[in-house]
């Protein structure tokens, strides 16, 4: 294996006689590549997802050509096998370099080529490459039925290059920013089928004209040889922003919660209300108001919008079956509670073993869960598809506030690719729209909680029993206030959530699959925060 750190003064791993435009064909070079040198370069990726599993080893799926007047780089789909017995896929572009003081981070292998020394290395840190893809897409034909297809959509037409760099530290794919106007993201895993952000980028941007998204500009996608097609790439406009939501709502959350002592608020006496109750501005009450400020509230409501909005557009196609609505059915039943019940049976498991790293109000409410478990599986399976008569499109499917971006009082949504443990069929399942509604909940309630925990011993005088009740009725009135300016749209909108009761129901079953399923993230990495999920499920079982 090759020590990254000392590379510069390795001599070539390899030696080959053969062109670089040729060197994939060689078995043995390939071999090398795979066994002795990718494994350790791999595991140090930020984007590679399989760092809680053992690899067993690498295969190359398929190589293609990314070329333009003569100049070569290779894209690698690279299947990486576990111990465990499954695979995952990746793509990683590959450029052979002589510069000895270029990349010294991203060099997967020195070598030698006709007598040439250099190293191969990941190509998006050459401009040269990215240079190249931008000029793909921008020249790209209406129809391309190569192996590698470029797209672009009309809103592309006549752009040059001018400068590029990388976004900064992302975790599962890489972006880089072209003209500091737009966006291109590699997807690094990748799957057998067109990505959803792909998919619904294109399909909200072209089709439905959704303003609160980046325009979709472009994309590249690879026709393998069982003739799936898969996206390699996605470019978008890049939208000036201000930050993410999470930030914003953490900013703004600090200074209500500094306001009980700075307005001195009794919390006890503050006015509470129903949980899921519909709610305008007007329904709340003067103190809370005077508590919390009407900016936030104003902004609940964009953002409130901006949402329906977004699902009116996804609901809204009678052409495309991907994007059509659907009715609820046994199917669709069948596919929820098998999902459901494996992913409860996990978290029980977890949470049974975790009781010890628990105290206080996160290990009375875990044993709650537990006392409660055979009722808690009873409502996931208790999903009566033939009582429900909204509809199911395709959702965001993984909406939180870290997807959306702030930007003058408005909100932008990204990032469609879905639930990252799912798998790509999953993601594409029709789902309930108030699916994505419960996603954004349960981030208002963790940025809530998550202002507590990281201000109450600095900055805040009331105990933490206290500001967790106030807490709570902060969180009743943001949700109330978002529900009752989304269900007012979407119903303008006929998009058909069904009746009252039915979007209860569906709101709850979904809040609490979204409890149950961070509730595992939260016991394997950071079990002083488990209590938020907790306090999620405890306020719909016993609601």
């Amino acid at each position: 294996m090759v020590n990254q750190t000392s590379i510069a003064s390795v001599k070539p791993l390899f030696k080959s006689e053969d062109s670089w435009e040729v060197l994939l064909d060689n078995e043995a070079f390939v071999k090398t590549f795979l066994s002795d040198v990718l494994e350790a370069y791999i595991i140090k990726q930020r984007w590679y997802g399989g760092k809680s599993s053992q690899l067993k080893y690498i295969e190359l799926a398929e190589y293609f050509k990314i070329q333009q007047h003569g100049e070569i780089y290779f894209g690698l789909i690279l299947e990486v096998n576990f111990v465990e017995a499954f695979y995952q896929h990746y793509f990683l572009p590959i450029a052979f370099v002589t510069d000895k003081n270029f990349a010294q981070n991203d060099r997967i292998l020195p070598i030698s080529i006709k007598n040439q020394e250099g190293y191969i290395i990941d190509a998006i840190n050459l401009e040269s490459f990215r240079r190249l893809v931008f000029e793909r897409i921008a020249t790209a034909e209406p129809k391309d039925t190569t192996k590698v297809q470029y797209h672009k959509s009309h809103l592309f037409e006549n752009k040059s290059y001018e400068s590029s760099r990388f976004m900064g530290l992302e975790q599962s794919n890489t972006s880089l920013v072209y003209n500091e106007k737009y966006v291109l993201k590699f997807f690094r895993r990748i799957f057998a089928n067109k990505n959803p952000d792909y998919e619904m980028s294109r399909f909200l941007s072209e089709k439905k004209e959704f303003k609160n998204t980046p325009a979709y500009l472009g994309s590249i996608n690879l026709v393998d040889s069982e003739n799936n097609n898969i996206t390699i790439g996605l470019m978008q406009e890049m939208i000036p922003n201000e930050g993410d939501a999470w930030d914003y709502m953490l900013k703004e959350l600090h200074k209500v919660f500094s306001n009980l002592e700075y307005k001195n608020i009794s919390i006890d006496a503050l006015p509470n209300t129903e949980l899921y109750q519909r709610l305008t501005i007007e329904d709340i009450p003067p103190q809370i108001i005077d508590w919390v400020g009407l900016n936030l509230f104003n902004q609940v409501k964009t953002l409130a919008k901006r949402t329906a909005e977004m699902h009116i557009a996804l609901g809204s196609e009678f052409e495309e079956t991907a994007f059509t609505p659907a009715h609820y059915n046994g199917d669709y039943t069948v596919w929820l509670k098998n999902k459901m019940l494996y992913q409860f049976q996990n978290r029980l498991n977890i949470i049974e073993n975790s009781l010890d790293k628990l105290e206080g109000l996160a290990l009375t409410l875990a044993k709650e869960f537990l006392d409660k478990k055979n009722s808690i599986r009873k409502r996931f399976v208790d999903f009566d598809w033939t009582k429900l008569k909204g509809e199911r499109i395709r959702i965001h499917g993984d909406y939180h506030l870290g997807q959306i971006l702030v930007q003058d009082n408005d909100f932008y949504i990204i990032d469609f690719e879905g639930e990252p443990e799912s798998t790509i069929r999953d993601r594409k399942v029709k789902q309930p729209p108030l699916k994505d509604v419960a996603g954004l909940f349960r981030s208002f309630h963790y940025a809530i909680y998550a202002t507590v925990f990281n201000n109450s011993k600095k900055h805040y005088i009331a105990t933490e029993d206290d500001l967790f009740k106030a807490s709570e009725i902060l969180y009743r009135y943001i949700t109330g206030l978002f529900l009752g300016t989304y269900v007012t749209e979407t119903q303008n909108a006929n998009l058909n959530l069904g009746y009252n009761q039915e979007r209860i129901f569906i709101l709850k079953y979904c809040l609490l699959e979204k409890a149950v399923y961070e509730l595992g993230y939260e016991l394997n990495s950071r079990p002083e925060w488990a209590v938020i999920p907790l306090k999620g499920i405890s306020n719909i079982i016993n609601h």
